[in-house]
């Protein structure tokens, strides 16, 4: 587990270094980072299959003293997609970098690599601080590479997010401190074995709900979500198809993994009983992404809100209290960092091509750029949730666990909300169908469409992910009988 960790980091400083003897060096040496991760998780992955659980102890201290990485049935699925994102998206952004960054883009290499450190470190830490050091790493370098948009509001839309982002650290942080102060330990595992004598104390339920709100800041979950809008808006596309496909689904294994690993089931399903109240605010967050995104005219923002829509479905799975639920969030966690990632790249393949994404600017882009527009609409169709795309088989879950749990407004919800991103996805579609007003979209002046796709990097990169929506949906069954539902029923028990 350690060198998944390490090869982005290494990555990191050798840039760092070898920038200064030639540029062009940077971006291989990015590229064989994240490729090392990738590599790395896939043999964690068989190993996982294999055997179970890898656990590796920092300088051969056992814990709870020393530093523990452990790579389970749970988080090998959110390891094995961060480095696929990461390297797919540095492949995608070799092109649209130097243009939106200018002379930026090799300070962004280490910035990036070290965000993709982060959060590897976030998946696979088995420690409580250890894992608030981690977030932080991550976070840091997002706001980083939010900030280095090339439109004057990128600052101050990353200003905010740190402002939000240091908010939500300062809640976690304080449950952790909590959670030592009562136990005298950080190690996931251990913590949770002792808990049970002083599992009513009000010191406890404190640093549960502190922990919450910390992660909820950094997920996004509405009504906190006011850092991510402007901050997905206004940042570099390629920083955005990275961040908003991993920050926010990260966070989201990090609520999961405190509720069973750390606190248990019994003690947050039966002892606090907040199960209704938090499945409650989740189909409040989704309505509220579903119709703020209905009121968006740009298509950054539109997709900004579509992440605080599926924030909900995550977290209101996860809170529903049964296998369905829980198996739902898990797997959707997967499936929307891959169906997020699929819109970013076409709303990076539009910019780098048309340098704009209002509405009324995308008229006629299924003439001038089809096989990005193709992608769009299968993206599109895994959102909404139209089989055999991986999205349906996570709603699919989600609904069962809803009607299990009794809870008829969050499976209404989870209904209209796809019917809202249905009408989402056509809207965008009917005016792609149709030329555009102006000769800014590559009109002649007789009223053909000039064909004007994106390079062939990007476009490559939209079609391996275009087949992984397919892929995963068909291989779905697969992921939840060998990983999730094992794990969900350990974390039940």
């Amino acid at each position: 587990p350690a060198l998944l960790v390490l090869f982005p980091l290494l990555a990191a400083f050798v840039i760092a270094a070898v920038v200064w003897l030639d540029r062009r060096l940077c971006y291989p040496v990015a590229l064989i980072g994240l490729a090392g991760a990738v590599y790395s998780a896939g043999h964690l992955f068989v190993q996982v299959l294999q055997t179970g659980a890898v656990t590796y102890w920092f300088g051969g201290w056992p814990p709870p003293m020393g530093i523990e990485l452990k790579v389970d049935q749970l988080n090998i699925l959110v390891l094995g997609i961060i480095p696929l994102v990461a390297l797919i998206n540095m492949v995608a952004s070799k092109r649209s970098m130097h243009a939106e960054m200018g002379i930026k883009d090799e300070t962004f290499y280490v910035v990036y690599l070290l965000f993709v450190t982060g959060i590897l470190g976030v998946t696979a830490t088995a420690d409580l601080f250890n894992l608030y050091v981690l977030i932080e790493i991550s976070s840091l370098a997002s706001y980083g590479m939010l900030a280095m948009g090339p439109q004057e509001r990128a600052p101050w839309a990353s200003l905010n997010y740190v402002f939000l982002g240091v908010i939500g650290a300062s809640f976690y942080l304080l449950g952790v401190g909590y959670l030592y102060i009562m136990t005298g330990s950080l190690n996931m595992g251990d913590v949770h074995s002792l808990l049970p004598p002083i599992m009513y104390s009000p010191a406890i339920v404190v640093a549960f709900v502190f922990c919450l709100i910390g992660v909820w800041i950094k997920m996004a979950l509405f009504p906190l979500h006011g850092w991510l809008p402007n901050a997905y808006t206004y940042a570099p596309v390629s920083a955005t198809r990275v961040i908003a496909p991993l920050m926010t689904k990260v966070m989201i294994y990090v609520m999961i993994r405190i509720m069973l690993t750390v606190f248990g089931y019994e003690y947050v399903f039966e002892d606090l009983n907040l199960q209704k109240w938090v499945v409650l605010l989740a189909s409040v967050a989704i309505m509220a992404g579903a119709f703020l995104a209905l009121a968006q005219q740009d298509l950054k923002k539109m997709l900004a809100y579509i992440i605080v829509c599926e924030v909900g479905y995550m977290v209101g799975g996860a809170w529903l209290g049964n296998m369905n639920g829980m198996t739902g969030a898990v797997l959707h966690i997967i499936n929307d960092a891959l169906m997020t990632f699929a819109l970013f790249l076409v709303l990076g393949n539009i910019v780098y091509v048309h340098k704009k994404t209002n509405f009324e600017d995308l008229g006629g882009l299924f003439s001038s750029m089809p096989w990005t527009m193709a992608g769009f609409v299968l993206a599109g169709v895994s959102i909404i949730g139209v089989p055999p795309t991986c999205g349906f088989f996570s709603k699919w879950y989600l609904i069962l666990g809803g009607i299990e749990a009794g809870s008829w407004l969050f499976v209404g919800v989870l209904v209209l909300s796809s019917l809202i991103s249905a009408v989402l996805v056509f809207r965008i579609v009917e005016i792609g169908f149709f030329p555009a007003g102006d000769e800014e979209h590559g009109e002649h002046a007789h009223g053909e469409e000039v064909f004007n796709e994106a390079p062939v990097s990007m476009l490559g990169s939209l079609g391996v992910v275009g087949m992984g929506l397919i892929a995963v949906g068909i291989w779905s069954g697969f992921f939840v009988q060998r990983f999730i539902v094992p794990f969900v029923q350990q974390g039940m028990m």
